[in-house]
Parts: structure tokens; C-alpha cells; sequence
């Protein structure tokens, strides 16, 4: 497991932990007593480090290296009933944008969402998560397949940003991007969108128009990373901190700004503590939100939408 700066003090009593169980099996010595108080303050540790968690912070677990991306949680959803769909019918297939049907609870999805690498050779081939133009037509050809059959889009959100590269320009990642955005808010069947990990830009708005849009509770969502806005603002990444703050950027500042439906808790510690506890839960919330979104009509279901989303940015003094 690996540790981010502020766990420091789980990590040390983790270590405790695996010196004293392993004292126990050498000596034969009852530590049972120990071993119960070390896994009792672990606990607590977490509980409090969890309440006072900074943006900057919720923004490095929503990276942290084990965290599950958009395929772990699909093949977990979908319990290995997943039928992955590729290319654009353009250019070429996209490998930082995934999506194929699957099934949960004898529903029917088309799943769509970026991917990462899990080590240093697929974060290349996945380009880091950051799809190309091609990779967002992708998914429209597949969210469009998804109207076609009538069944409901579940796009999940993991990208630090659409590909800015010279090749990207050249084939238009800003229409592409933006051709997603107009087509989703008129897409004649529900849509559910979640952020599983980072948020940003553009490329996470290409397919993050939907009826229902929800956090999990250690992501973040923002025009811009911390890191930029800070390059931006002070010349400088080391006031990333102060521009993570500034931008409002969790769950939380988003519910309470009314730019998200919900947020969706993680298990103690991250999402990477317990994957499968947040596969399932994730799981329940889709299926959740779409018995909400299935009965409603459809001409009805595109107004709300496009009414929600003209609201946002829209305040009185």
C-alpha cells in the first residue's frame, strides 16, 4: 500500500501492526490484546484524518496510485458481462476512452468513461487518460448506439484533462468536445454520470452532461487542476494548496454550489482501502438513480436537463 504525506500516522501504526502480528507467530506469544488496541487506533486515526481532509488532499486520493479506474469498476459492476466496443468509424480507437455495454441487475447500460494505466506502460498506451478527439466521438457513436436501443448511458469521470497535443488541435478536440456536450443534452434516453477520480476541464465535461451527476466523496471536479491554476496565477505550482482551495473544487463545494445531484461516500480511508465496497455501492446507486429516471418522459427527461444545466452559474446579489 502506498501512503500520501498526511497518512504518515497510519502508516506507522500499520507498521506496528505487521511487527506485532508477526511477533506473535514467532514467539507464539499472545498479542491479541495489542494487536486489537493497534487495529482499534488505526481506525480512529483514519476517522479523524477523514474529517479534516483539505482540497488539496481529497485531490491526491482521488490519484492515489490503487485507486480502481473506470474498467475495474465496470468488469466489477457488471460481473464480467461486459462487452467493450471500439473506434470511432473515423480515425482509430482511442485507448483513454472505454465504453461497451454491460449489465447490472438484468439491466442493460452502454458504459462510457476514461481509463488510466495501472503502471508506467499502460498509462502510455492509455495516454494517461487523456482522450483525443477520436476518443470522444467514440463515445458519442456509442451513446448515440445506446439511443438507438434504448438503453441508459452511465459515463464514469476519471481524466486530468482532455489530450492538449498539436495532433489533438489539428483534428478538433475543442468540437469534438463540444459536439458531446450538445448531443448529450438532447440524447433521448437517461443519462448518469459519475466521477470516480479527477475531474478536469473539458475533457471531463465531453461526457459529463447527464440527468443525474454525482462525486464520489474524494474527487474533485473543476474547470482547471490546481497545479495550472496555480502556474497561471502565481507563476509557480507551490501554491497549489491555496488554489485548490480557492476553486471549489470537492463534492462538497459542488453539492453546496448545486453543480452536482449527490455525492456518493467512500469507504473509510479512500476508495482504495475497500474496492470492492466501492463497486458495490457504486453499483446500487446506478441502479438507484436510473428506476428513478426510467419511469420519467422523455421529452420531460431532456427539459429537466437542459433546464439544469442553464441554471448553473446563474445567482442573484
Amino acid at each position: 500500500m502506498d501512503y500520501l504525506d498526511f497518512e504518515t500516522p497510519i502508516q506507522e501504526l500499520e507498521e506496528q501492526l505487521v511487527k506485532a502480528r508477526g511477533l506473535e507467530q514467532e514467539t507464539n506469544t499472545d498479542m491479541a490484546k495489542s494487536i486489537k488496541e493497534l487495529e482499534k487506533r488505526i481506525v480512529q486515526t483514519r476517522k479523524e484524518i477523514a474529517k479534516n481532509l483539505t482540497p488539496w488532499q481529497r485531490v491526491q486520493l482521488s490519484r492515489h496510485p490503487q485507486r480502481p479506474y473506470t474498467l475495474a469498476y465496470i468488469e466489477a459492476m457488471t460481473e464480467g458481462n461486459f462487452i467493450e466496443l471500439h473506434g470511432d468509424r473515423g480515425v482509430k480507437d482511442d485507448k483513454a476512452m472505454v465504453g461497451g455495454w454491460g449489465e447490472i441487475n438484468g439491466e442493460s447500460y452502454m458504459f462510457i468513461g476514461q481509463q488510466k494505466g495501472i503502471n508506467t506502460k499502460m498509462r502510455q498506451y492509455r495516454n494517461f487518460g487523456m482522450p483525443n478527439p477520436e476518443g470522444y466521438r467514440k463515445a458519442l457513436r456509442l451513446m448515440k448506439m445506446a439511443e438507438k436501443f434504448n438503453r441508459p448511458v452511465v459515463a464514469l469521470i476519471d481524466t486530468p484533462g482532455a489530450f492538449p497535443g498539436l495532433e489533438a488541435e489539428e483534428r478538433g478536440q475543442g468540437e469534438a468536445i463540444a459536439r458531446n456536450i450538445f448531443e448529450m443534452a438532447r440524447l433521448r434516453v437517461p443519462i448518469i454520470c459519475i466521477i470516480i477520480g479527477e475531474g478536469a476541464s473539458g475533457g471531463a465535461l465531453g461526457i459529463g452532461v447527464g440527468d443525474k451527476v454525482l462525486m464520489l466523496e474524494n474527487t474533485w471536479y473543476s474547470v482547471i487542476s490546481p497545479e495550472s491554476c496555480s502556474s497561471i496565477l502565481w507563476r509557480s505550482w507551490d501554491f497549489k494548496e491555496q488554489a485548490a482551495s480557492a476553486l471549489k473544487l470537492t463534492a462538497q463545494d459542488m453539492l453546496k454550489n448545486k453543480l452536482i445531484d449527490g455525492i456518493i461516500k467512500e469507504p473509510l480511508g479512500g476508495a482504495h482501502n475497500d474496492p470492492e465496497a466501492i463497486y458495490e455501492t457504486v453499483k446500487e446507486e446506478i441502479s438507484k438513480q436510473y428506476a428513478k429516471l426510467k419511469s420519467v418522459d422523455t421529452d420531460k427527461l431532456i427539459d429537466k436537463r437542459v433546464e439544469k444545466f442553464s441554471q448553473m452559474g446563474v445567482y442573484s446579489e
